[in-house]
């Protein structure tokens, strides 16, 4: 048995869950496939432990016998007793999400509740709720914490993005696109360009590049800050093979 009348460091309840796969007792799920070797299903649990008077009881949210209420809310699909978040239930997610309901929407192609903001002004793919976060590995549908949508449509949870941000890194993990409005940097880097030339024997070097962001293929000027691309003005390139000497124009 895990976790106290308070809850865990997941969930805030008063109850224990009785796992259906091994009949444990733990607080929530997360605990359970934290010590166990398999996972426990949350949609099969049937009973549950009133962490005040241990009663034994099916899922409920007011204990039957000394009529505490388990968690502010309850949702009897998922079973998931919590303090209120304003959580909601997604039929088509077919899990609970926080909430308000009223700031999300569910995009059908990307089968994910959504900020409503994102609400046609996001690109879609096809289930991508439904791999792991590229930067953790972990599950990204099922998790408690938010995702982030970046512009080229994948998925990252907030907090994979926010380290990855303070890092320095800039560019999807799974596409190498910008994973941001990189506009102002692209101009700080204009000018730290202009205000940098390079050596004497590089004036005339040219080298091929691929833009990351718009696919363009392009022959661009040399310099060692970086390389941008012609089509979009973008710095998040890629050398396309080695340096290219040009003879001086007379």
């Amino acid at each position: 048995m895990a976790g106290s009348a308070l809850g865990c460091e997941h969930y805030l309840r008063s109850c224990l869950l009785k796992a259906p796969c091994c009949s444990k007792l733990y607080v929530c799920r997360l605990c359970h496939d934290a010590k166990e070797n398999h996972q426990m299903d949350r949609f099969k649990v049937k009973e549950i432990e009133c962490s005040m008077c241990n009663r034994i009881q099916k899922a409920q949210q007011i204990c039957e016998c000394c009529g505490i209420k388990f968690g502010e809310y309850y949702c009897d699909i998922c079973h998931l007793f919590d303090k209120d978040q304003k959580q909601y239930h997604c039929e088509q997610c077919g899990i609970c999400r926080i909430g308000p309901k009223e700031k999300y929407f569910h995009c059908v192609k990307c089968n994910l509740c959504l900020a409503s903001d994102l609400r046609g002004n996001h690109k879609c793919v096809e289930n991508v709720s439904r791999q792991n976060c590229p930067v953790c590995m972990e599950d990204i549908h099922t998790s408690r914490i938010g995702a982030q949508v970046l512009p080229c449509g994948h998925l990252l949870h907030k907090t994979c993005y926010e380290d990855m941000s303070k890092m320095g890194v800039y560019r999807c993990p799974l596409c190498m696109h910008s994973a941001g409005d990189m506009a102002r940097c692209w101009e700080e880097l204009d000018k730290e360009i202009s205000q940098t030339p390079m050596p004497s024997e590089y004036q005339n070097v040219t080298v091929k590049i691929l833009c990351n962001d718009c696919q363009t293929h392009c022959t661009v000027q040399f310099h060692v800050l970086g390389m941008k691309c012609s089509g979009c003005g973008s710095y998040n390139t890629a050398r396309d093979g080695g340096l290219i000497n040009q003879e001086p124009q007379e």
